[in-house]
């Protein structure tokens, strides 16, 4: 069983690390590999992570739940 401080740590990497690729992707795919899209990924990234963070908190323990019960009945932290 993990810690519940080693989740919101883990947590907070993954949620930092899709909110900047995400941010990234998108952003690139709407202006093409411009200063403009650095300018704007930065800005895109500053606004998705708290959020991104957020919703992780929410899904997280549903998620984890629905892997446990996949991977048969174990318990989730």
């Amino acid at each position: 069983m993990q810690s519940k401080k080693l989740v919101i740590l883990a947590q907070v990497f993954i949620s930092g690390m899709m909110a900047c690729l995400m941010t990234g992707f998108f952003a690139l795919i709407e202006f093409g590999p411009t200063w403009h899209w650095l300018l704007e990924w930065g800005h895109r990234f500053v606004i998705a992570w708290p959020v991104a963070f957020l919703f992780s908190l929410l899904v997280g323990p549903f998620a984890f739940r629905i892997a446990s019960t996949l991977l048969g009945g174990r318990r989730a932290p």
